[in-house]
């Protein structure tokens, strides 16, 4: 096999492995927000005309899990090989800084997709839910799984311990997912938080995917869609320049 392919598979077979752990138990944390939060609030919450809080609150949730675990993937990934000492077996074969990239960010794009599908699987037995526009669903899917994917990779190559991803993913992804819409539409909120919202990249991933299932939105998905693709290409130019450099790979 060459390169690209033989690091792939690596690449995905290490995340599925221990698939308890990376798809099976973000699956349960996902059922269990939906328990909560649908039992809590859903019948003093209504977003949209004809949308119960519960199905409001899916795809959130499913684009929650997919961003969180596309960028685990591939941060996790690349500190690991790098404390562990292997990264250097995956440096000195002939294989681009380029396909390096592509490795991490699509593994990290496949097990972010398979969360989600898993999450949507599950609570489809609990919510009746629609799907307006598959087309925008999927679109949003693969680029903000691609963008976490992408900055994951960042971190990765930033972080020299795990104490540093894990506080990337504290401070940082998760503040972001959690306000980015996912339980609650931007309306509801104060100008200025309405405001604040609007800089988050992470809003328009989980708006523009509910408006795929939903037909409704804060933003229009093309806006949004245009904010994702942006994000990527930035953060995939940011990545590609890293591993060009051997910034903190090759030492």
């Amino acid at each position: 096999m060459s390169g690209f392919p033989t690091l792939l598979y690596k690449e995905l077979l290490r995340f599925w492995k221990v698939s308890v752990q990376t798809v099976a138990a973000p699956v349960l944390t996902a059922l269990l927000y939906l328990v909560v939060f649908a039992y809590a609030l859903g019948d003093r919450v209504r977003v949209f005309e004809h949308t119960s809080y519960a199905q409001f609150l899916v795809p959130g949730l499913v684009m929650m899990s997919v961003l969180q675990n596309a960028f685990a993937n591939s941060s996790s990934s690349l500190i690991q090989s790098k404390i562990s000492g292997n990264l250097v077996f995956m440096l000195l074969p002939p294989i681009s800084y380029v396909e390096f990239f592509g490795v991490y960010v699509i593994a990290s794009m496949i097990r972010g997709l398979a969360v989600g599908g898993s999450v949507l699987a599950v609570t489809v037995w609990f919510v009746d839910l629609r799907l307006a526009a598959p087309a925008w669903v999927l679109a949003f899917a693969l680029l903000g799984a691609g963008v976490l994917g992408a900055l994951g990779l960042v971190a990765g190559i930033w972080a020299e311990k795990f104490d540093q991803i894990a506080a990337f993913q504290n401070f940082v992804i998760l503040p972001l997912t959690f306000l980015s819409g996912v339980f609650y539409s931007i309306h509801s909120l104060p100008a200025a938080w309405q405001a604040a919202s609007h800089l988050n990249p992470f809003f328009y991933m989980i708006d523009g995917f509910r408006y795929g299932f939903y037909g409704a939105s804060d933003v229009p998905p093309l806006a949004s869609l245009a904010v994702v693709a942006v994000s990527f290409a930035l953060l995939s130019a940011a990545a590609l320049a890293l591993l060009r450099s051997g910034y903190k790979l090759r030492q």
